[in-house]
């Protein structure tokens, strides 16, 4: 599994926000190897939130299919020249390549 770990600052009152973009549906979850996003939030803290979203694919290849899709690019190029939204204070994205996974026992 393969997973990309995007944690975004905002100013406070915005992580909601923030994850409805992560819930809306999109072309993502047609493509092959996706597994799904996962996005998180913590308590605000000196007027910032934190979002933290996962996106697990099944491979880094499989990834790497949708990074260089027509569709994804398409995306990227209708945002080109847009200013970044003010309420997001910082961006960091990290990718992981997963080793090992511990399941419960049922």
């Amino acid at each position: 599994m393969f997973i990309m770990h995007r944690k975004m600052t905002v100013k406070e009152g915005f992580a909601d926000q923030m994850v409805e973009q992560f819930n809306k549906p999109g072309i993502i979850e047609e493509q092959e190897g996706f597994i799904d996003i996962i996005a998180m939030t913590s308590k605000p803290r000196k007027g910032e939130e934190t979002v933290i979203a996962l996106v697990r694919w099944e491979s880094e290849e499989k990834w790497k299919q949708w990074e260089k899709s027509d569709a994804h690019i398409a995306g990227h190029k209708a945002k080109r020249g847009q200013a970044k939204p003010d309420h997001i204070i910082d961006q960091k994205v990290t990718f992981y390549t997963v080793q090992a996974v511990k399941e419960a026992r049922n």
